[in-house]
């Protein structure tokens, strides 16, 4: 990376809060505090063209993650070719953030439009950009905003309450739900060691923190905590609001809707572009989710995606010719930033260029590609399941059997949990942390383990191409009253890969996810499971633009731990998780049909070339 980890990959302000000197800079900027309608002022930095020879429109990146006095933006690798085409940047730190007055609060809940001094992060940007229209000259009227993960976010958040200026949104890695699918929690199951340190990074202090672990494993001190109340006994004692809600939410109630873009958007009031990444380890849902969203009501053709083969963040400095082993051959980093993001905005903002942009932009993996296609999912592709057999096989072909000992089972012990990723597990923002990688990693770590089922089909004789909606139907059962439910599905590369050496036996995780089994028939009304019954689990895997080579194998692995980013499932149902004793922790026996009645499978959107 050219960049430091922590500030690209944790979408941390574009504008770097490290000083530079800026006496090469085509840039000048200065620092205000613009007032809000409650009197609170914002810490502002105004970055404008020492050269200006037009009216030029502002563009906003709004964070929590503190701006300096930043970088200038023709120096900056994430906008110097928005730069270099002249705008008017403005960074600024949200409220109860580093210099900005007032209190933070995480992704701040809708504001009473009754009250008219009821603030949210929308009414913000809105009186930002008022305020910037009547105060900064040479500006040309329009505004426009983008930001990565917190503060992609915040880009949505002001497109769905927007300022009559706002011409043009860029949300990228945006969360979409945080009990669902991004960041705190993926289908009810709750993101433990992800959770925890974010909480602290951002409440812990009014600038960001780490948490010091006194060791560097962390998954032995996840291990060590035992039960979740720990948290507050024995470290946080209840200083981190975040954490708090977590404890006394563990359903999807009131606090989770209030903070969901599930029900703060409607339809594109104006332009939007969602952009995120095949390998995002944290908002790799949000933005397909909030494009699916605002798709339904998309009648203007304001509404579009772009996704890459990224991590999170990748896109905005690195170059991105690769995904840790993964090559792609191209710097596709660079040709977003370049082709897509500043055409984007010179088009909506300064009226250069067709507006000829795809409904969908992919970069496919596997064929290396960069595809357009007019609809997300493509109606070009059709379903195929590809099921579960016996003796580890996985084919197109249904099952025919119909034995009751048509399953695979394992033995999911709490105590014993499959990690994440290969050890040691550094803390998430740690100094040379595999946090960032992990959902590319090379999942043969968990080959031989015992507590891992393993599904492989023969060898491709062509290739497989998907494009579209994964979806996994696992039928399953349990000796507990609960359990956890993930599953993988993964391109395993030959045996002997004569292209590049290196990869070869490597197992690519393409598409996988978690569900917490009480959640099965909906995420506000948890129910115990019943020991031996057989029930039917779905999985939404998400989005894929992927082709499985000639010569690949395809394999799917299902678990029920995945440690310490996700919590450890007592195994035994128990109201709240969060309030759980040790002695609630319980292994369990787990089997997975493959039967003609029971036929788990995955369902693979496949495009026929």
């Amino acid at each position: 990376m050219k960049k430091s980890l922590f500030f690209l990959l944790t979408g941390l302000a574009c504008f770097a809060a490290h000083a530079q000197n800026d006496s090469a800079s085509s840039y000048t900027w200065r620092e205000i505090m613009i007032p809000m309608r409650d009197g609170v002022k914002l810490h502002t930095i105004v970055y404008t063209p020492k050269k200006q020879t037009e009216k030029l429109p502002f563009v906003l990146i709004r964070t929590p993650y503190g701006v300096g006095t930043g970088y200038a933006p023709d120096k900056n690798d994430y906008i110097k070719d928005m730069a270099a085409d002249g705008y008017i940047f403005i960074a600024q730190d949200i409220r109860g953030r580093y210099k900005s007055e007032g209190g933070f609060e995480m992704t701040r809940p809708s504001r009473n439009k009754k009250d008219p001094q009821s603030i949210d992060e929308a009414s913000d940007t809105y009186d930002t950009i008022d305020w910037l229209l009547k105060n900064i000259p040479g500006n040309n009227g329009n505004a426009g905003i983008l930001g990565i993960s917190y503060d992609g976010w915040l880009a949505i958040i002001a497109a769905a309450d927007p300022h009559p200026a706002l011409k043009a949104v860029s949300e990228q890695a945006t969360p979409y739900d945080m009990f669902t699918n991004d960041d705190f929690h993926h289908n009810g199951a709750f993101r433990l060691s992800y959770g925890f340190e974010y909480a602290v990074l951002t409440e812990a202090a009014k600038t960001d923190s780490l948490y010091n672990f006194g060791e560097y494993d962390t998954y032995d001190w996840y291990l060590r905590l035992g039960p979740l109340s720990n948290i507050n006994k024995k470290y946080a004692h209840g200083s981190l609001p975040t954490w708090n809600n977590f404890m006394i939410h563990p359903n999807y109630d009131d606090y989770w809707h209030a903070e969901s873009l599930r029900y703060r958007l409607d339809y594109p009031k104006v332009p939007i572009q969602h952009v995120g990444g095949w390998w995002d380890e944290e908002d790799m849902v949000g933005p397909q989710e909030a494009y699916a969203q605002l798709e339904k009501k998309d009648t203007s053709h304001r509404n579009f995606l772009v996704i890459g083969p990224w991590l999170h963040g990748q896109w905005g400095g690195d170059e991105a010719n690769n995904l840790a082993a993964i090559k792609f051959g191209q710097p596709t980093g660079t040709y977003f930033r370049q082709e897509i993001q500043a055409k984007w905005f010179a088009y909506y903002l300064k009226g250069k260029g067709d507006g000829n942009f795809a409904e969908m932009t992919s970069f496919q993996t596997g064929s290396n590609e960069w595809k357009h296609y007019n609809t997300w999912p493509p109606k070009e592709s059709t379903i195929k399941k590809i099921y579960l057999h016996a003796d580890g096989k996985l084919s197109f072909d249904k099952p025919s059997v119909n034995e009751p000992t048509a399953f695979d089972s394992y033995l999911s012990d709490p105590a014993k949990p499959v990690p994440y990723r290969t050890r040691p597990v550094e803390e998430t923002y740690g100094q040379n942390s595999h946090w960032y990688f992990w959902l590319a990693a090379n999942q043969r770590f968990v080959d031989n383990r015992p507590d891992v089922a393993h599904w492989l089909t023969d060898t491709l004789t062509e290739d497989i191409t998907i494009t579209g909606d994964v979806i996994a139907n696992i039928f399953a059962s349990t000796s507990g009253t609960d359990a956890d439910w993930v599953v993988k599905l993964i391109d395993v590369y030959p045996n002997v890969d004569h292209q590049e050496l290196s990869m070869s036996g490597y197992e690519l995780m393409i598409n996988a996810d978690i569900l917490r089994a009480r959640f099965r028939h909906g995420f506000s009304t948890p129910e115990p499971l019943t020991p031996g019954k057989i029930e039917a689990y779905t999985l939404d895997l998400h989005g894929a633009d992927h082709v499985f080579k000639k010569g690949h194998r395809i394999m799917v692995q299902v678990q029920s731990t995945w440690f310490p980013v996700y919590d450890r499932n007592p195994q035994k149902y128990v109201p709240n998780i969060y309030e759980a004793k040790e002695s609630d922790y319980q292994t369990a026996t787990q089997k997975i049909y493959h039967t003609a009645v029971f036929p788990s499978c995955i369902e693979l959107p496949v495009v026929q070339l």
